[in-house]
């Protein structure tokens, strides 16, 4: 994993400032000691939240210095409610190791991650660490034994005891709040746009000033008051009723929360302050993307708008909370498809929605088992211990007033125990769940059930009319879909496990927008890739199990270029590479099988629409006719070459996208000159 380069500052001392710290800090990486060298050590950076800890880790997880020093390097987010197992299997994929088959018991993946770095010099960045059993109880064991001299652990924290408790190198190194210029430097970069003259709002840094020193000097504080600036207006007028705001000296709001959040807050619309508020309740140790985010608020009824236009004007508000620096962009994802919420500004947003929200954490289940407890809205479920076991179904009895219901651990649930209790529930995304009860809860919008065994779905599951989004993550039991769930005429996205096969019929749900999983089956009475034809409204198409399309005319009638709304389309073969990079039968690939896989894909030409195209296992020798732009081919093994005509297309077919890439292709030979067109290419 390589963390993206710490953001630029707005001047060359803010740039100093953090080159500096970070010199001081792996000075203590090479100490003068040989008896030092042998062990692993502990770095801190402590300080309050929102000075910018982070930032000065990125940079040194970024210094050219230890590029070369350490053969692994790892960066884990932990924050407070870190799940064990969770966290494990982070480090082992970040270490480049198996983290699928070694299951959730700590012994298994303890294995699996000292496999992973035995004898590796290895640099591991804890970040946002609250409790020293994150590093004691989980990661310790295996890592200390195993890695090489040299190896080292940085350390982010607020709190100096947790620095103490890992035996972290003293002193440590505490990040104060920025001085005024570098301050300034970064509230006017976070203010200026094209529309925006710098000059202009250099002339308003005197009231600049005035507003960051009501930050503290917090970067947390200044980015969002920059992103409330921006919002606000050029003008002087504008910025002093920023400044002279009586929110800033309100009484009523715990001191430890942030007012320059809550200034933010009460600028923005209600819609926005309902999604805003609702993305606190996400679990941390989870990643959603920006598309599950926006399905959740339509199913509570924020996004409010033409039926056609949901998912756009989801996404418009998505972007409002980055541009406002209410969320923060993951930069390994392109396109803002994953998003963090800082620690202070979610504690302020579960703060305001306290009274109709209870986000549940391993010592506050029984705040839900109390008879008198309070009665709220929307439950949000997490743990951080690895095996949590389950938390009982009665206990959720007392809430019948939840309109969402999320949870990471699993609900154990008797086949008398019944959903429609919860007359209200829009929203289930949970990790196990009875599914013959499902059908009880009429007002569902929303369902997710991730990672369970489920084999089977009840026969009447369309009696949820008003069921829109449907996700199956990790249910790899689940093959068959009942023959009812083709009258669910307002599904807008599907989401199904590979094995899983579509009763015929499919060609009826012309509200989907989504569909991730759809398995091209050509037998029996499963749908096949002609019924696509009518869905004219996907924004993203992924087809799985290609190989098994008979004829190029099923995959003409599925007509993907005429989906002009299309963005994404992920097109999938079963690899025929085995892992050593080899093609796995012994016989090769047939020149009959290649020839009918080139006609399926030529078959298969994007819109011009299309931002972003995915092949995976493709075993034809020639690449689609169609084939230019961003595109990302990967184990493609009967491939040698790729001639000029692959470039001759009409007026760049895709004119949005820019990089290419060619993945395990075990049979090349050689690269066209022509090729070098594109912005970025990648080919091994």
């Amino acid at each position: 994993m390589v963390i993206p380069a710490t953001r630029r500052q707005g001047s060359s001392t803010g740039r100093v400032w953090l080159g500096i710290r970070s010199k001081k800090i792996l000075e203590h990486w090479w100490p003068r000691s040989c008896k030092q060298a042998r062990r692993s050590m502990v770095v801190a950076i402590v300080g309050v939240g929102a000075i910018g800890k982070t930032t000065l880790a990125q940079k040194v997880f970024n210094d050219e210095a230890i590029q070369g020093e350490f053969s692994k390097k790892i960066w884990l987010s932990v924050n407070q409610n870190f799940n064990e197992a969770e966290l494990l299997r982070r480090v082992i994929i970040e270490a480049g190791g198996d983290a699928q088959s070694a299951g959730n018991a700590q012994a298994t993946l303890h294995r699996s991650l000292k496999g992973a770095l035995i004898g590796h010099k290895t640099l591991l960045v804890m970040d946002d660490v609250w409790n020293h059993g994150a590093w004691d109880g989980v990661l310790k064991i295996p890592l200390v034994d195993v890695v090489a001299s040299g190896s080292r652990v940085l350390i982010t924290t607020r709190d100096e005891g947790v620095a103490r408790r890992m035996t972290a190198t003293w002193p440590y190194h505490h990040v104060d709040a920025l001085a005024p210029d570098d301050a300034w430097s970064l509230l006017k970069k976070q203010v200026l746009s094209s529309e925006i003259d710098e000059y202009h709002i250099t002339m308003l840094k005197d009231i600049g000033l005035k507003i960051i020193q009501k930050c503290g000097g917090l970067p947390l504080a200044v980015k969002v008051m920059g992103g409330l600036l921006r919002r606000r207006g050029e003008s002087r007028r504008d910025w002093e009723q920023v400044l002279d705001d009586s929110k800033w000296s309100i009484t009523e709001m715990p001191q430890e929360l942030s007012y320059a959040v809550y200034l933010s807050y009460q600028d923005m619309p209600p819609h926005l302050k309902q999604c805003f508020l609702y993305y606190s309740l996400l679990p941390q140790n989870k990643t959603y993307y920006a598309h599950e985010v926006v399905a959740l608020w339509i199913s509570e009824g924020f996004v409010h708008g033409n039926s056609n236009d949901l998912e756009e004007l989801g996404i418009n508000y998505y972007k409002e909370l980055i541009y406002r620096n209410l969320i923060e962009t993951d930069k390994l994802y392109v396109n803002h498809l994953s998003c963090s919420m800082h620690d202070v500004i979610r504690s302020f947003a579960q703060y305001m929605i306290k009274d109709e929200a209870l986000i549940v954490h391993d010592g506050d289940i029984d705040n839900l088992t109390n008879p008198h407890s309070q009665k709220f809205l929307r439950l949000s479920i997490e743990t951080n211990h690895l095996q949590s076991g389950d938390i009982d179904w009665k206990s959720l009895q007392g809430q019948k007033s939840v309109r969402t219901l999320i949870s990471t651990i699993q609900i154990k649930m008797k086949p008398s125990d019944l959903l429609v209790t919860f007359s209200g529930l829009r929203i289930l995304h949970i990790e196990s769940v009875d599914v013959a009860a499902l059908v009880e809860a009429l007002h569902l919008r929303y369902v997710a059930l991730l990672n369970t065994d489920i084999s089977v779905l009840p026969v009447n599951f369309d009696k949820m009319k008003l069921l829109q989004f449907l996700r199956f993550d990790g249910c790899i039991n689940l093959v068959n879909l009942p023959d009812s769930i083709v009258k669910l005429g307002q599904l807008r996205l599907l989401d199904l496990p590979s094995r899983c096969t579509i009763p015929r019929g499919f060609l009826g749900l012309t509200s989907m927008r989504r569909l991730h999983g759809f398995r091209a089956h050509m037998d029996g009475d499963w749908c096949s890739l002609d019924e696509l034809r009518p869905l004219s409204q996907l924004r993203f198409l992924e087809l799985i199990h290609l190989e098994n399309v008979s004829a190029a005319s099923f995959a003409t009638n599925a007509r993907v270029g005429e989906k002009i709304h299309l963005i994404d389309v992920f097109l999938y073969c079963t690899s025929k590479v085995g892992d050593d990079g080899l093609v796995k039968e012994k016989e090769g690939v047939s020149e009959e099988e290649q020839q009918r896989i080139e006609k399926v894909f030529d078959e298969l030409c994007p819109p011009p629409s299309v931002e972003f195209i995915h092949i995976d296992g493709y075993f034809g020798q020639l690449l689609p006719s169609w084939m230019m732009s961003t595109s990302k081919v990967a184990r493609a093994p009967c491939i040698r070459r790729v001639g000029t005509g692959f470039l001759q297309a009409v007026a760049t077919p895709f004119p949005s996208s820019k990089e290419m890439s060619l993945r395990d292709m075990v049979e090349w030979e050689e690269q066209v000159q022509a090729m070098r067109r594109f912005g970025s290419l990648i080919a091994n």
